[in-house]
C-alpha cells in the first residue's frame, strides 16, 4: 500500500490558498504520521473509473480527501454574508444557498438549552450511516447514500431501523418544504448527519457535498452492523464498504453523543459516556473503564471492539479525548457519505454552509446534577431531559442557592 510524503503537494495547495483554521497543526501532525497507520487509499463510485484529467475540482478534491492527502474536516470556510434571500435569482444561482437556509433549520432543531446536541441530532448521525450503509461491494451497486431508507419505508419496515422513525418523518417534512428546489432526500439525510455532528459540542465540521440522486427502490439487506456481531462478522462487513478496521473504531465514537432505548429497554435512556449529548469521546475510555457509572450503557460490539487484537490499539489511541478522533471520524464519514454514489465528480461542496464547531472545550454546564443522573436509579425526567439537550432537573434550582 502506497505512503504519501509528509506534507503532499495537495496539502500544501490547500495552505497556500488560504485554508488554514485552528486545530489545523493537530491535522498537520497525524497527516505526518499516516504512512504509520493503517491507510486506506481505495477509491468508490465513479471515481474508480474515471482518469484524473477526466475529474471536475470537486471530484479531485474528493479523491484527495478519500487517499488521505487532504484534511476532512474545513474549519474557517463561510458563507459570505449577506446570504442571497431564499427565493431570489441569487439564491437560486448558486447551489449551496438554499442549504445555507436547510442547515440553519436543521442545526435549531437539533439543540437543547444545556446547550448539548439533542436526539434529533443523534438520531440524523446514525440516519446518515444507515442509508449509505446499505451499501456493500458483495450486494452490487444498490443501496448506499440514496435516500431509500426513508422512500422505501425502510425506517419503519427493518427492525435494525428501529429508533429512526422520528427522524425519518422529520426528513420527510424537509423535504416536503424544500423539494420544490431541487433538494434530493440523499443529501438532506447526509447534511443533516454532517449538521448533527458540528452542533454537538465539540464536533468536527467534516466536508459536505449536494448533488446525490434519489433511489425509491430498497436497499439490499444485511448490510448494517447488529450488537450481536462478532468482531469477525464485523470487519468483514465493513470491509465490503471499503471501510478499514481503524475507520470503524473511528466511526462508532459517534456512541459518545448517545443514549440506549432499545438494547435493554429497563435502561433505556441511559447513556453510553459521562457526556451525552457532547462529541468529546469520552466514550472510548468508558469502554474499557471497570469503574464506570452504574448509568453508563456499554454495548457488546464496543467491548469486542476495544479487547480485539486487530482493533484494540486504535481504540486505545482514542481513550485520552485525543484531538485526532476528529479528524480520523470526519475522514471515515466523508467515504460513508459516498457510499453507492456514482456521480461524485459531479457533486458540489457545500462545506460553507455548516454551523462552525461549538467549542474547543465544552463545559458541562450541570456537571452536578450530571453525576447524581449517572449514579441514580433510573430517573425518567432526567433521561427527557438529556434526550431534548437540556439542563437536567434540579440545576435551576440548585444554582440559585450559589
Amino acid at each position: 500500500m502506497r505512503s504519501f510524503p509528509l506534507l503532499s503537494t495537495a496539502l500544501l495547495a490547500w495552505i497556500d490558498m488560504g485554508f488554514a483554521y485552528p486545530g489545523m497543526g493537530q491535522q498537520l501532525e497525524e497527516l505526518s504520521k499516516i504512512d504509520k497507520r493503517q491507510l486506506n487509499n481505495e477509491l468508490i463510485g465513479d471515481l474508480l473509473t474515471l482518469t484524473d484529467d477526466e475529474l471536475t475540482p470537486t471530484g479531485a478534491e474528493i479523491k484527495l480527501i478519500l487517499t488521505n492527502q487532504v484534511p476532512p474536516q474545513h474549519h474557517n470556510i463561510a458563507y459570505e454574508d449577506p446570504v442571497p434571500e431564499k427565493d431570489t435569482p441569487a439564491c437560486a444561482q448558486d447551489t449551496c444557498c438554499i442549504w445555507w437556509y436547510i442547515a440553519q433549520e436543521m442545526a435549531e432543531a437539533m439543540v437543547g438549552n444545556a446547550p448539548r446536541c439533542n436526539k434529533l441530532a443523534r438520531a440524523s448521525a446514525r440516519l446518515g450511516f444507515h442509508d449509505a450503509g446499505s451499501w456493500s461491494k458483495s450486494t452490487g451497486p444498490t443501496g448506499g447514500a440514496d435516500g431509500s431508507i426513508v422512500f422505501a419505508h425502510e425506517c419503519e419496515d427493518r427492525i435494525e431501523n428501529n429508533g429512526l422513525q422520528e427522524v425519518c418523518a422529520q426528513m420527510r417534512t424537509w423535504y416536503s418544504k424544500y423539494q420544490s428546489y431541487g433538494v434530493s432526500m440523499a443529501d438532506l439525510i447526509q447534511m443533516g448527519a454532517n449538521v448533527a455532528t458540528v452542533v454537538c459540542p465539540n464536533g468536527p465540521r467534516i466536508r459536505s457535498f449536494v448533488g446525490r440522486i434519489d433511489n425509491p427502490n430498497p436497499a439490499p439487506t444485511g448490510n448494517l452492523p447488529e450488537i450481536t456481531h462478532s468482531v469477525d462478522h464485523l470487519l468483514a462487513l465493513f470491509q465490503d464498504k471499503t471501510i478499514t478496521p481503524n475507520q470503524l473504531v473511528a466511526l462508532v465514537g459517534a456512541h459518545t453523543t448517545a443514549q440506549q432505548r432499545f438494547v435493554d429497554t429497563t435502561r433505556a435512556g441511559d447513556p453510553l459516556d459521562r457526556t451525552p449529548g457532547v462529541w468529546d469521546g469520552g466514550f472510548y475510555g468508558e469502554v474499557v473503564n471497570p469503574n464506570s457509572p452504574p448509568r453508563v450503557f456499554k454495548f457488546p460490539t464496543d467491548i469486542a471492539l476495544s479487547t480485539d487484537p486487530r482493533t484494540s490499539s486504535e481504540w486505545q489511541n482514542f481513550v485520552p479525548r485525543s484531538p485526532a478522533w476528529n479528524g480520523a471520524y470526519a475522514r471515515a464519514y466523508v467515504r460513508v457519505s459516498l457510499l453507492g454514489v456514482y456521480n461524485i465528480n459531479d457533486l458540489t461542496e457545500c462545506t460553507k454552509v455548516l454551523p462552525f464547531p461549538n467549542s474547543s472545550f465544552f463545559p458541562i454546564p450541570d456537571d452536578v446534577e450530571m453525576e447524581d443522573f449517572l449514579r441514580s436509579a433510573p430517573n425518567q425526567e432526567a433521561s427527557d431531559a438529556l434526550e431534548r439537550g437540556d439542563l437536567l432537573p434540579g440545576f435551576e434550582a440548585h444554582h440559585k442557592t450559589e
